[in-house]
């Protein structure tokens, strides 16, 4: 199940019985209550369903004098998501728990039992590049959709005569419109419980299944007009039925008991204007719009929940709630300004920011950050790859970014100026990234990119020449192919080293680089630039980046999750006992449906509020005094103003590293890559083919890969389509 596994011949006890307790973990939640989970879905269309096991739950639900009709459905379809989530929690913090410097690469002794499914299974395609795990997820939502679409049309117009019209004074064909429509919002709700998952940034759920946020993000863009498709024809369906029956009033309703029609609308409406700036085309050219109307979903969801009742939007609650958990915590780490320390300005309009972090704040390569520069918009978060290694640069976190958008050229203008200032405020969110890494277990990298597709292999490569060092690791051999349009770009090769590069050593580390310049024939001998490097002056209201719920995040998230949802059924249980049952006595009448509806999401926010702000505040006064420490280190001057290794490289080089690194690149000119034959060149048992960068290119290595033509290239695609 693991990537790598243990040096010596038998594990120690507690590494054997972390393993059994994740195995337990992992088989309990995706073989066992997964399938449960899935099992109520598909039988939530059926007459047996709707006929026998719900009036069961809604007559031992409505006996309740706490929770009412809702609580079944809690009990039902959110209670199981939520437990999920929990256990992948504790799943994802046995796996920090294994001791890294007892573990080498299982190369050519262990095989990785799932890697077949990380695969790519499809390559071209409106879903772009999508792993087995990945289609499996997708084939069981495409049949669930269809079954579900399926079985309410069939139920429902099965029962629909030409005498059960007349009862109603309708014709059958408005009838059958009738039932169309509402089972057209019953799809849209199913597909409405899966589009906040791939949202959630620091996911255990997506974690547990081996996904991330950033690879699953576009399944929340075609969630997302799958979902607006659906509740669009069921509205428009409405409308029609309603005209044709001469109840075009009901429009404008708003009842006490069932369905509020207005709300509906309104929630319509807000998705309708999210969907409209989500077109390609729009989206590109008016990211700013795009951005901003994005937070209309927190209408459409409050005007969803108030347009169905709580009880019924618990089906669609699960995925919200984790979203809201995490968009929290979020908001809580982004209140902090952070501590700029220097930034190095490369003259291919590329920028690497080096912010500082305390020591405790460990994360993965390919990990992302979100960052927020208030003095170019107060409200956009743009991310960048994380390019510095969390054990080799224990004080600092970099970034690099690319000046190819609006946001970042004017924030390459700002430092790029004669006179740069010196000091700007910065906002993070993050790091984020995969759970575990699985480098260690191939023999050969070939890592393939384009561009500033580059950074996510930089961050890989910093962390082989750490563990280079030791001899505790078989460092597998990297083969790095970098693409660019001009001789610019290839300053972009200085990144690879830290700026503090004369201790490392690079004598461990088999790495050959492989750099096309794609549209210049010759290296250029003029119009050099420096790479120059920017030193800020600290503030006192500067704090360094740290993990928002300190060295034990999942547990914490863990106890977040579980806490603030007994929290929630406490609070709404105690209201509704003591104040609505003794009026109400669950009848609906007094207190409406969209009344209890804005109690329970005011309860629901105010959960998670408290246990997350109680947790971030714990571990808060934890780290002071190594915040306070990061925070009165003074960033010294800068020393000089180094020139690039790469670009009209005329001069000395300053240290053995950087040496080594440039006898290691060989630069092509005027050609690209021949990547079939790089890759198929390579003969080891497992070679790891990573690849990162524009789409076509990414297309064309995982196609290389998927052929069949070699039985030893395991494909994996770093893709950030936000």
């Amino acid at each position: 199940m693991d990537a790598v596994q243990v040096v010596k011949s038998s594990s120690p006890p507690s590494h054997e019985g972390i393993h059994i307790v994740r195995a337990a973990i992992r088989l309990l939640a995706i073989f066992v209550v997964f399938p449960g989970t899935l099992l109520i879905w598909l039988m939530m269309p059926t007459n047996t369903y709707r006929q026998i096991w719900l009036p069961q739950i809604r007559l031992k639900a409505s006996s309740s004098t706490y929770l009412g009709a809702e609580g079944g459905t809690i009990l039902v379809y959110t209670f199981p998501i939520l437990f999920i989530a929990v256990l992948g929690c504790v799943y994802l913090h046995l796996g920090k728990k294994l001791n890294n410097h007892e573990l080498k690469s299982s190369s050519g002794t262990k095989k990785n039992r799932f890697a077949v499914w990380k695969q790519p299974m499809l390559v071209k395609g409106p879903l772009g590049i999508v792993s087995g795990i990945e289609l499996a997820f997708f084939v069981m939502f495409i049949t669930l959709l269809v079954w579900s679409l399926s079985t309410y049309l069939h139920n429902k117009f099965k029962n629909i005569t030409t005498q059960s019209a007349a009862k109603h004074h309708e014709q059958v064909w408005e009838s059958k419109l009738d039932s169309a429509a509402l089972v057209l919002g019953l799809a849209g709700n199913v597909c409405l419980a899966f589009l906040f998952f791939p949202l959630a940034r620091g996911s255990s759920v997506l974690a547990l299944f081996g996904l991330t946020s950033e690879g699953s993000i576009k399944y929340h863009i075609w969630l997302g007009h799958i979902v607006l498709a659906f509740f669009t024809a069921h509205g428009l369906c409405y409308i029609i039925y309603w005209a044709a029956t001469e109840q075009i009033s009901q429009m404008v309703i708003w009842d006490k008991v069932g369905v509020s029609n207005v709300a509906g609308e309104l929630a319509l409406l807000s998705g309708l204007f999210m969907w409209a700036t989500a077109i390609p085309r729009i989206r590109r050219k008016m990211f700013e719009l795009f951005f901003y109307t994005h937070y209309l979903y927190i209408l459409f969801m409050f005007f969803f929940i108030l347009h169905v009742g709580i009880a019924y939007a618990c089906i669609a609650l699960p995925s919200f709630y984790l979203f809201l958990v995490d968009r929290y915590l979020r908001f809580l780490q982004s209140r902090t300004s952070t501590r700029l320390i220097f930034a190095r300005v490369l003259p291919c309009e590329t920028l690497e920011l080096n912010l500082a972090k305390t020591p405790g704040l460990k994360y993965n390569p390919t990990s992302v950050m979100f960052i927020n520069v208030p003095s170019i918009s107060k409200m956009q978060w743009h991310p960048f790859t994380v390019t510095s290694n969390s054990s080799l640069e224990p004080e600092k976190i970099s970034i690099v970014v690319k000046g190819e958008g609006s946001w970042s050229k004017k924030l390459y203008q700002m430092l790029s100026s004669p006179s740069p200032t010196d000091r700007i405020e910065v906002a993070v969110e993050g790091p984020y990234g995969p759970a575990s890494t699985h480098f260690l277990r191939h023999d050969t990298l070939v890592m393939v990119s384009g561009g500033s597709g580059i950074t996510p292999f930089i961050s890989i490569i910093r962390e082989l020449l750490l563990l280079s060092t030791s001899f505790t690791y078989k460092v597998p051999k990297v083969v790095l192919i970098c693409a660019f349009k001009n001789s610019l770009d290839l300053t972009m090769l200085d990144l690879i080293l830290p700026m503090s590069s004369t201790s490392i050593d690079m004598s461990n580390l088999n790495l050959q680089i492989e750099a096309y310049v794609t549209r210049e024939t010759e290296p250029k001998t003029d119009g050099s630039k420096p790479v120059r490097s920017i030193w800020f002056k600290p503030n006192a209201t500067d704090a360094p980046v740290s993990p928002i719920l300190g060295t034990n995040h999942w547990l914490w998230l863990a106890l977040i999750i579980s806490s603030s949802f007994v929290v929630f059924l406490i609070l709404i249980g105690t209201i509704t006992r003591y104040y609505i049952y003794p009026i109400d006595h669950n009848s609906n009448t007094i207190f409406s449906y969209s009344l209890r509806a804005v109690l329970n999401i005011l309860v629901i926010c105010v959960s998670i509020a408290s246990t997350a702000s109680g947790a971030v505040l714990w571990n808060k006064k934890k780290n002071a005094m190594e915040n306070k420490q990061i925070q009165n280190m003074e960033g010294p001057s800068p020393m000089g103003t180094p020139q690039s290794l790469y670009y009209n490289a005329d001069r000395e080089l300053e240290s053995l590293p950087q040496q080594s690194l440039t006898q290691a690149t060989n630069v092509h000119y005027g050609e690209r890559p021949d990547l079939k034959k790089v890759i198929f060149e390579c003969k080891e048992s497992s070679i790891g083919v990573l690849a990162s960068g524009p789409k076509k290119m990414r297309h064309e290595v995982a196609t290389i890969c998927s052929s069949g033509l070699a039985e030893n290239l395991h494909f994996e695609s770093i893709s950030f389509s936000w």
